[in-house]
């Protein structure tokens, strides 16, 4: 099941338009889930936010198969975070969830009038989308865990040290990477 080309390109700018609405209905679904932690700020948690609805707009496009290593660091990394921000492994499923949520309620007044088809392919293409980026920010979240526990001789701390400078580097290096994917094209 293939979508065209032109509903893959409209799926991918109303992701782009809708991107500010989104993030805000998804902190406002995540609530004090935000700020629990002090480690991230929330300014932190908005901009990964928004930089993972970026690389999901094109990865229903063209360049999906281009953006996918981007869309890997990027639930990776959303994984370690959720880490430094105190989350349980399935409070990081449970935002990742919320994305899909947010994304079939917002796209589906465009893919309606699409011939069934192409709007099923399209929904099942955000779907596995969703999916491989829940499995990774879950792998990234375990491996802050483990790498937090050899740091420490095995003894956990409650919190974990992040510089919020560097996380602001790390995600620099994210939309970079994304940036550099879109001008090749």
């Amino acid at each position: 099941m293939r979508a065209s080309q032109p509903a893959l390109l409209a799926a991918g700018r109303v992701i782009s338009e809708m991107r500010d609405s989104m993030v805000s209905q998804w902190l406002e679904w995540l609530g004090d889930r935000i700020t629990a932690a002090p480690t991230i700020p929330r300014r932190t948690v908005e901009r990964e936010f928004r930089l993972l609805l970026d690389i999901i707009s094109e990865m229903v496009g063209p360049l999906r198969r281009e953006v996918s290593t981007v869309w890997i660091h990027a639930c990776e990394h959303h994984g370690r975070i959720a880490s430094a921000r105190g989350l349980a492994a399935g409070e990081v499923v449970e935002e990742l969830q919320f994305l899909r949520e947010l994304l079939i309620r917002n796209m589906a007044p465009v893919l309606a009038p699409m011939r069934p088809r192409q709007g099923m392919a399209i929904m099942l293409r955000l779907n596995r989308v969703i999916d491989k980026g829940i499995a990774v920010a879950v792998v990234g979240y375990t491996d802050a865990l483990v790498a937090t526990l050899f740091a420490h001789n095995g003894v956990p701390r409650h919190s974990i040290g992040y510089e919020s400078g560097e996380v602001e580097r790390q995600l620099d290096g994210i939309e970079k990477e994304l940036r550099s994917v879109i001008r090749q094209e």
